[in-house]
């Protein structure tokens, strides 16, 4: 007890360097935020869009997770650096704000609101959907509003309530993993799909080319958002300046272990997508677990994917988006009122409160695909601005250039995510572009006239030079 009360003692004298005050309550531990992490990303966020993948990636689903690993590997370890350095919460926000300057980490904080806004809209209607498919008739606003309800409530409620509802979700993915797996192999072995272990959903080397790998990296990057999310939890996470940047590697390393185990086998087990239907490709890796396990199986997985998505994943969303909101509150850039905090609980209930109701009117106004198009550009527009940070703050100002190390980490690695990431950025639709560069523009002017002309700097700034 004792050592624990030193910790967060400690946590809070960092935390006060950088001219705030401790107002959310810290306890969270190295294995709390891996929890999170996975679970935001969702170690089962193939079964959704696998058939899409299998068909983009010419059968070739492990390899393009694989490569997007890879790609979006290199903004995580601009995350573990930042965060070590700035162990606030607010995420790219924070960073970026810390890293370039107050302006442009308004910016970034504003482009990645736009990500943390409809992703919980895009999610619960994804739910509905699935909700619906389960049990034809029921009223498909009734599952928005049910899920809604509950995770606001659950994020009010605050992270040690999160927490435990996480374990045993966490828990039951797992065992879906292991037993999709587990009757994929038996089914395989038993001569169906392609009867046999092969290498083909990793490596065709006919097939691989460049803009093969350019399109994979387009497809699958963006299966790994959500890590970032693990930042915001800065400020309940004992140690955050070791824990944070490492639940986020941690949380990495699990996802695409899981990832590629049952890409592998659903893989094998339908080997023939280029003769798929789009209502099959739609919802091909549940007629994979109808193919190895009969309906039984597949009603079950289906259940799965609609708590873990509907629960854990927006649950863990709603909270990153909470506490983005909280930190900009806090510095009065956006109204203070998101500052506040729950006298009780000691968690960011407006900001709880307020991404439901987005959530609610969104899903009203917008169908599946206009959420989906819109959801990736302001996390992608953000990464870049904190690829940038990186190099300008440890290279540049920070003369971090010495070693070989050095250059590895705070040049060559951050350059690489904002190439990565730009090219990623080309290829959105018309209507993703348009609907992005407004909410820029609406930002930008937010930005000019809270600062008044670039006059003025929240007040944690005035007084400070980290």
């Amino acid at each position: 007890m004792a050592e624990t009360e030193a910790k967060a003692k400690g946590a809070n004298a960092s935390l006060e360097q950088f001219g705030y005050k401790q107002e959310l309550r810290r306890g969270m531990g190295l294995w709390d935020v891996v929890l999170y992490g996975v679970l935001f990303m969702v170690i089962i966020a193939p079964h959704s869009i696998w058939g899409l993948v299998q068909q983009q990636g010419l059968g070739m689903s492990t390899l393009v997770y694989l490569v997007g690993f890879v790609a979006i590997g290199f903004t995580a370890l601009s995350y573990v650096r930042m965060s070590g350095r700035f162990p606030i919460a607010g995420s790219v926000y924070s960073y970026v704000q810390r890293g370039l300057n107050p302006h442009a980490g308004f910016m970034s904080g504003w482009l990645i609101l736009l990500d943390y806004c409809i992703t919980p809209a895009l999610l619960y209607t994804m739910v509905a959907n699935w909700g619906v498919m389960l049990v034809p008739g029921s009223p498909w606003w009734l599952w928005v509003i049910v899920f809604v309800a509950f995770n606001t409530f659950v994020n009010i409620r605050g992270v040690s309530l999160t927490r435990g509802i996480d374990f045993v979700i966490f828990a039951v993915e797992i065992i879906a993993v292991i037993a999709f797996v587990a009757l994929g192999c038996n089914f395989i072995l038993g001569g169906g799909g392609t009867g046999e272990f092969n290498m083909d959903p990793v490596w065709q080397p006919e097939e691989v080319t460049p803009s093969f790998l350019a399109a994979g990296i387009s497809i699958a990057a963006l299966n790994f958002l959500g890590f970032d999310g693990i930042s915001t939890l800065a400020e309940e996470t004992e140690r955050p300046e070791k824990n944070i940047g490492r639940g986020i590697l941690i949380a990495l390393g699990i996802i695409i272990v899981c990832f590629v185990a049952q890409t592998y086998i659903a893989s094998l087990v339908q080997p023939d997508w280029a003769s798929w239907s789009e209502e099959h490709a739609n919802n091909a890796f549940f007629y994979g677990c109808q193919l190895i396990g009969g309906d039984i199986f597949m009603k079950i997985m289906l259940v799965i994917n609609i708590v873990a998505i509907g629960i854990a994943n927006i649950m863990n969303a709603q909270l990153a988006a909470s506490r983005l909101l909280y930190s900009m509150g806090r510095d009065k850039v956006i109204p203070s009122i998101f500052g506040k905090v729950h006298p009780k609980y000691k968690t960011p209930w407006v900001g709880s409160i307020f991404i439901g109701v987005v959530a609610l009117v969104l899903v009203a106004i917008l169908g599946m695909a206009d959420l989906a198009t819109l959801v990736n550009f302001g996390a992608l527009a953000s990464f870049i601005m904190l690829n940038f940070s990186v190099f300008w703050f440890f290279f540049i100002k920070e003369g971090k250039r010495k070693t070989f190390g050095d250059w590895v980490k705070y040049l060559i690695c951050p350059w690489i995510g904002i190439i990565i990431l730009a090219y990623v950025f080309t290829g959105f639709q018309t209507m993703t572009y348009i609907m992005g560069i407004t909410w820029f523009v609406i930002g930008f002017i937010i930005l000019v006239v809270k600062s008044k002309g670039f006059k003025e700097v929240p007040e944690a700034f005035k007084h400070l030079d980290v």
